[in-house]
């Protein structure tokens, strides 16, 4: 990948407890080899890829936010042309600047907004960083789902301030940006327990069982077990041994 379209999901980024702990983690699941890049305030971000291509990032959660409590997490990021107009359009739409728009030095300018169901999602206007080198194919991420207690808010917040498109069923929403199918949305259920609205990724893998082994051997856990589906693929959604989100999909073999 060398750019994406305006509504394309284009970064993945870990805020975690255990930085260390967190590459060790990933790398024995999905392979990815890390790359420290120290920052000027003594922190570092550590670049995660796939043979040498960007798949997403981790850093550590700063002083201030483990006191606030902020739990490891997963940022997804959303490409957009103007990051000022797009935060001012999420404001607009009952959505908020959880962070104003910033530089990030010459990679690109970003804010993080909160929807009106309360899902966190990053918003990117690239400069020098386009994104992520590689996606949709095996270890790089594929499929973006929305958990939220509000789906026809959401529909409306997302649709007017990305233009994305919508199908799917009463069940699954489906997000398409233009003909791109790219994410889903589904209802929090009651029986889910007390789950906040938020987005998660997805990452491809070439076998669904093999990679839930391997998570649960390296301290991770499970909370959806493999499910099929049908004419599809078999996905899972667990956590990190840290406590970040994230699920993986098998495509079906034909």
């Amino acid at each position: 990948m060398t750019s994406y379209a305006p509504g394309s999901f284009c970064w993945f980024e870990l805020a975690t407890n255990d930085a260390a702990a967190a590459k060790s983690f990933y790398s024995n699941i999905f392979g990815w080899q890390s790359h420290d890049s120290p920052m000027g305030d003594g922190s570092v971000y550590t670049m995660l890829m796939k043979d040498g291509a960007d798949v997403g990032a981790l850093y550590g959660l700063d002083k201030t936010q483990l006191e606030r409590g902020v739990p490891p997490h997963w940022n997804l990021y959303v490409s957009v042309e103007n990051v000022d107009e797009s935060t001012a359009k999420a404001k607009s739409l009952g959505g908020k600047a959880i962070m104003e728009p910033f530089d990030v030095m010459e990679h690109g300018r970003m804010s993080v907004i909160q929807d009106p169901t309360g899902a966190m999602l990053c918003l990117w206007q690239p400069r020098a960083h386009k994104g992520a080198g590689v996606i949709g194919e095996n270890n790089a991420f594929c499929w973006y789902e929305l958990y939220t207690n509000d789906p026809e808010a959401a529909k409306t917040f997302y649709t007017q301030l990305f233009g994305w498109g919508i199908g799917g069923d009463a069940n699954y929403t489906e997000w398409k940006n233009g003909d791109v199918a790219m994410g889903g949305m589904m209802k929090i259920m009651p029986e889910w327990g007390n789950v906040p609205p938020h987005w998660i990724g997805y990452v491809m893998v070439d076998d669904c069982d093999a990679t839930v082994a391997k998570i649960k051997a390296n301290g991770g856990k499970l909370f959806v077990e493999p499910m099929d589906i049908p004419n599809m693929g078999r996905f899972a959604v667990g956590d990190d041994p840290q406590g970040a989100g994230f699920a993986i999909f098998a495509l079906a073999k034909q």
